[in-house]
């Protein structure tokens, strides 16, 4: 279970709201679910990747599966 929210960076299960894009599957995570730490994020029209300078690289191929 994540420890912080992806899209606000705050502590899970604080009440925040999930963003509209965000719960359409359009926006990717922007906080990493472990640390909380700003993610560096890339968009292309096929997908995106976000890096967390603690945890690694995950990307929109990777959670399909």
């Amino acid at each position: 279970m994540p420890s912080f929210n992806p899209f606000t960076g705050q502590p899970a299960g604080s009440g925040d709201a999930l963003p509209a894009a965000a719960a359409l599957g359009l926006e990717p995570p922007r906080y990493c679910a472990e640390c909380g730490r700003r993610m560096i994020v890339q968009v292309s029209p096929d997908g995106w990747w976000a890096k967390c300078s603690r945890h690694g690289v995950i990307d929109s191929k990777s959670l399909e599966r």
